[in-house]
């Protein structure tokens, strides 16, 4: 033993069984196969975990919940995110359990860079009116040449929420775009090395930031204490005609006060990859206003899924070597051991 890991022969081919606890994201299953042919990847809806937890020696979460009551049912040793969100683990049941949880920084794995990109592109349509002109298309009525006019990125001013890094990520593309850059962090003091930044509010004075911005970025981590962060108050000390963009997660904003405000003409548009359920109800009202919303596919990227699959393999062969896996978010002072599924094979 090392650490309380099980050390293995290193000439014998190891084969555990990897949960996911969803179907979404295939392509995560795919390209994990291609590195990993000796180990068995299963996927199954959340309401079908119970039956299966049994087979797991490693789970992963994705945006699924995995409480004390899953962990308890299942013998696994390792809960290790395809990505960087933790938000759905209980990782204080989870070190209680003996189970390690694991994630995958966003910058080294270029998931970051992907996300960012993704702002600039829900930030862009929102400013050239995507949704008129595709309605208009749509509804195969005549093209005015030269309409919609739309808004210009240049002179304005774009509150970036969170400095982590998806948040700088999008700092350093924004800075081409010639846009006045305020950020709102909970770590005082972070900065973008080379991208000038007017001015950086700690999270304390949220509101005075939000009061600047003609876009409005959330990048931040998502924390209970977070829930809907932006709600009917933040959403009203913003400029009128505002733009929002949500690539970090749902439980951040609050889907209602949007609404309201959306209707009001108190924001201008939104755009979401990531919402309040997932998989969300298209029929919510929400999606009737000026909405630009993407299936949570800010991070699905060749570049992105190429780097997370190849560090979630390393760590899939360190654990099951019994070495202790990379990115650890928690440290159990007694892990799991025999009785795991992973130990009993």
């Amino acid at each position: 033993r090392t650490d309380g890991l099980i050390t293995r022969d290193s000439q014998r081919k190891i084969s555990m069984k990897i949960l996911f606890c969803a179907e979404a994201f295939p392509e995560a299953r795919t390209r994990l196969a291609a590195l990993l042919p000796d180990d068995e990847i299963l996927a199954f809806p959340p309401e079908k975990l119970g039956a299966h937890i049994a087979e797991a020696d490693v789970v992963v979460p994705l945006v699924s919940r995995v409480d004390e009551t899953l962990i308890r049912q299942g013998t696994f040793g390792l809960i290790q995110q395809y990505g960087v969100g933790l938000e759905t683990v209980d990782i204080d049941a989870a070190t209680r359990n003996g189970v390690m949880v694991a994630r995958i920084p966003s910058e080294e794995s270029g998931n970051a860079a992907s996300v960012a990109e993704h702002a600039i592109l829900l930030m862009l349509m929102l400013s050239r009116r995507w949704n008129q002109i595709a309605q208009t298309r749509e509804q195969g009525t005549r093209v005015a040449w030269g309409s919609p006019a739309g808004q210009a990125m240049l002179g304005k001013t774009v509150c970036i929420l969170g400095l982590g890094g998806v948040g700088r990520e999008l700092a350093r593309r924004l800075s081409g775009f010639r846009v006045r850059i305020v950020t709102v962090d909970d770590h005082p003091g972070r900065t973008v090395p080379g991208v000038e930044i007017a001015r950086s509010y700690p999270l304390e004075q949220l509101a005075g930031a939000l009061a600047e911005a003609d876009y409005v970025a959330l990048c931040i981590n998502y924390t209970p204490d977070r829930f809907h962060l932006i709600g009917a108050s933040e959403i009203a000390a913003m400029k009128k005609g505002v733009f929002i963009v949500n690539v970090a997660r749902g439980g951040l904003l609050d889907p209602d006060a949007l609404l309201s405000a959306l209707r009001a003409g108190q924001v201008a548009g939104a755009g979401l990859d990531v919402f309040w359920d997932e998989p969300v109800d298209m029929a919510h009202p929400v999606f009737r206003e000026n909405v630009i919303a993407t299936p949570h596919i800010a991070g699905v990227t060749d570049v992105s899924y190429e780097s997370i699959a190849k560090a979630f393999a390393e760590n899939m062969k360190r654990y099951a070597a019994g070495e202790k896996p990379l990115y650890l978010a928690n440290a159990p002072a007694r892990l799991r051991a025999a009785g795991s599924g992973r130990n009993a094979r």
